[in-house]
């Protein structure tokens, strides 16, 4: 009798989920198609156009809409998250691999790392911030905003590969180095194909946390407006259907991105059951 009831309710749960994850997208892909050159967001749409995808990419003729100047705020936010992906898995991948066995003081280091993803983005946005001006530093994107970045996205790698490192079996590596293969060399060989699963993930963490960040960025950016400062700046002062237009590729940009994590993935996967299976044999 309760399995009769609480399927009907979970499905209902799981349809409203999605219907609020993907409803905003889809409302935003409507209104991106509505016709221009004048007018801001209406519904129903009139008239279907992809004229706010053209002026994107200035294919039309100049109109009172100016067109959103996104390319150095984008060629910003990818570079930031490229840098803060590759720093914050570095480092996911060294401390969760120095916690694979018990130090004095571990539980301190381990709460003192976490505590970056606990504290609101605003306040360690803020104290950079005022920590910058008091040394005398220039608040910039690469530098400052970086920093923060790495504060916020570091505990996430460090979480992921700690997970991922608590399933790895130590046996493997202890054979290799009974063998005389020196550690870095069992680390690279053996140990990192094993994890490589768990350095995606960490990568795919760090590269969308970062390129979505605003609080932090904020106030720790400086005067080079990243891609979602430089968004926040054109809706403030007034809102046009090409915002939509761009919202929508950028969801897409992302939906491939989250592909090709997906291949790695399953490709890392298959060669470290292929591992595994050989150390059977």
């Amino acid at each position: 009798m309760e399995s009769r009831i609480l399927k009907p309710l979970l499905g209902v749960y799981l349809g409203l989920f999605i219907l609020f994850l993907y409803g905003p997208f889809i409302v935003l892909t409507i209104l991106s198609f509505q016709a221009g050159p004048d007018g801001g967001p209406q519904f129903p749409i009139i008239e279907w156009s992809t004229y706010w995808y053209r002026h994107l990419f200035g294919m039309t003729e100049v109109t009172r809409v100016a067109p959103l100047r996104l390319g150095e705020a984008l060629f910003r936010s990818l570079t930031l998250a490229f840098m803060t992906m590759v720093t914050a898995t570095v480092l996911g991948v060294i401390s969760a691999q120095a916690f694979r066995k018990r130090f004095k003081g571990s539980n301190v280091v381990f709460y003192l790392i976490v505590l970056g993803m606990m504290v609101p983005g605003v306040l360690t946005g803020l104290g950079i911030s005022l920590l910058s001006t008091e040394l005398g530093i220039t608040r910039t994107w690469w530098g400052t905003a970086f920093v923060a970045h790495v504060v916020y996205t570091f505990p996430f790698a460090f979480l992921v590969m700690l997970a991922i490192f608590n399933r790895f079996d130590p046996s493997i590596e202890e054979a290799s180095w009974s063998l005389g293969v020196s550690p870095i060399r069992t680390f690279r060989k053996i140990t990192l194909p094993f994890v490589f699963p768990g350095v995606l993930s960490s990568m795919l963490f760090a590269f969308t946390l970062s390129y979505d960040e605003f609080p932090r960025t904020l106030f720790a950016g400086g005067s080079d407006l990243t891609l979602p400062r430089t968004i926040y700046a054109t809706f403030a002062v007034e809102i046009h259907p090409n915002i939509f237009a761009f919202g929508v590729l950028t969801t897409l940009f992302s939906f491939s991105l989250l592909a090709v994590f997906g291949i790695l993935m399953y490709l890392s996967t298959r060669r470290a059951k292929k591992l595994a299976s050989q150390e059977d044999i």
